[in-house]
């Protein structure tokens, strides 16, 4: 049962996700709180119980005062609590700050803003005030004849990329798995994907008919551990960045993996990229969707951008921004 404190003003909510990491968030919390206090950061913390528990934390959070947000988790319990700021009615976005202390498997939302994997250095940057002002991403989605929408602040994937991420979920939710289960994934789930066709458009426009192999729309560079589909990614510039992996050989996707984790992906024949403010994505059979490494729905699939719309903690930026506050 969650309790918050009477006088929420200054303080941190640190929301807690145990199960983040494979349970690293769980071994790892005690030495985080002790180096929490001892940088003085005045907080308090909830830990989650489970699935979508951050979206309901952060909300209530909000609503009690609180407007400095701070995930121990992973990228899903990122997207968690990002959500949860975006359906709560108590404030304006505007005067919310979220930051992050990495204990997931991919960590790849502060790979790209150089948030420390090591905890104290992650800590220390919520003494350090610096902040960056990103664009969000909204996807409208359809699951079991509903019509969803959801918040990402990273990338999403759909076709092989989505197979590969809800392999990889169903192992970490029965507590196995690790950094290189994504990895291992990649590989194992080759042989049994089939090519789905797919309709593009970017702003109104039609831009691509045909088979896929997997296809990536996002704020940032980052994915599954460190593979850097959307290399050109600017996080406050307004527009979303696709890379669409067209159907090819399964042999030359093998050949070519050390290509995901370097951006160079982008230079290969069947690779296209688009740039736009709202992709609709189409298809005659379902295409899977998964957003910040969490699996949701199905095509058909509506992407729009936010721009500017969350302040984050940042470490040192190495990529060119509009809006860096000291």
């Amino acid at each position: 049962m969650e309790e918050f404190p009477v006088d929420p003003a200054g303080k941190w909510l640190v929301i807690v996700n145990p199960n983040a990491g494979v349970k690293k968030g769980a071994k790892e919390w005690p030495g985080i709180l002790e180096i929490i206090e001892r940088e003085g950061i005045s907080h308090h913390h909830l830990l989650t119980e489970h699935k979508d528990h951050a979206i309901h934390l952060t909300r209530k959070g909000i609503e009690k005062g609180f407007r400095n947000l701070v995930v121990v988790g992973g990228d899903g319990t990122l997207n968690e609590v990002l959500n949860g700021v975006f359906l709560q009615q108590a404030c304006p976005i505007s005067e919310i700050t979220l930051g992050m202390i990495p204990v997931g498997t991919g960590n790849d939302w502060c790979r790209m803003f150089n948030v420390p994997f090591d905890f104290e250095g992650a800590v220390q940057l919520l003494t350090k005030k610096r902040t960056f002002v990103q664009d969000i991403g909204k996807v409208t989605y359809h699951k079991k004849d509903k019509t969803l929408e959801r918040y990402f602040m990273n990338v999403a994937g759909m076709a092989y990329d989505a197979l590969v991420a809800k392999k990889t979920n169903l192992v970490k939710e029965k507590g196995h798995g690790g950094p290189l289960t994504y990895f291992w994934f990649i590989f194992a789930s080759l042989f049994q994907y089939k090519f789905l066709d797919a309709v593009i458009e970017v702003d109104g426009k039609s831009v691509f008919k045909g088979e896929v192999f997997s296809m990536n729309v996002g704020i940032c560079k980052y994915n599954g551990g460190g593979m850097m589909q959307l290399p050109f990614a600017v996080p406050d510039d307004g527009l979303l960045d696709v890379t669409l992996i067209k159907k090819a050989p399964k042999w030359v996707v093998i050949r070519h993996t050390k290509k995901l984790y370097n951006g160079t992906l982008v230079d290969l024949p069947f690779i296209k990229t688009f740039l736009g403010k709202a992709i609709r994505i189409r298809s005659s059979s379902k295409i899977y969707l998964e957003t910040d490494g969490e699996s949701l729905g199905h095509t058909p699939l509506t992407f729009e951008i936010l721009p500017k719309a969350l302040r984050v903690v940042t470490g040192e930026l190495a990529f060119p921004s509009s809006l860096l506050l000291p």
